[in-house]
């Protein structure tokens, strides 16, 4: 059984695909994080930053919204969908496996124009955001793992 994607779902008591199952953990953290710094800027609480001075400078700017809608709202999509993709990649489904992969690319794509605009533009850096850009990057690497592992 191919341990990457499954052609068909698996049979009564068959092991689900495990780089995919992977897939699906790492984006249920990404969704957490996403979570959590959206209800806080929903809330308008101020974020709790321990590692990394700057989590206000970078939530509070220019760049956290789009319309009026916190960013970290579109990467809890994002996530949710990643994971959404990941897990029936998992149990069988080979071409949500392939758009978990587009998911994915454009993900870490924009989450480097993101960590740009946190270095370049607005120099402060959120360690929130900084999890979640590992979160998505992890994922990229889960899905060109599952490349090479047939």
């Amino acid at each position: 059984m191919n341990d990457v994607v499954l052609n068909e779902a698996p049979a009564e008591g068959a092991s689900i695909a495990k780089l995919p199952a992977l897939g699906a953990i790492v984006a249920l953290a990404g969704l957490a994080d996403s979570t959590y710094l959206t209800v806080h800027h929903l809330t308008a609480q101020p974020v709790p930053c321990n590692i990394v001075a700057g989590c206000e400078t970078v939530l509070t700017s220019s760049y956290a919204e789009i319309g009026g809608i916190p960013l970290a709202a579109f990467g809890a999509l994002a996530y949710f969908i990643a994971f959404s993709l990941a897990l029936l990649a998992a149990f069988g489904n080979r071409m949500t496996w392939t758009l978990f992969g587009i998911q994915v690319v454009l993900m870490s794509i924009f989450t480097t124009w993101l960590l740009y605009l946190q270095g370049y533009v607005i120099e402060a850096f959120c360690q929130f955001c900084l999890i979640s850009a590992i979160t998505t990057f992890t994922m990229l690497g889960v899905f060109i793992a599952s490349r090479f592992t047939r």
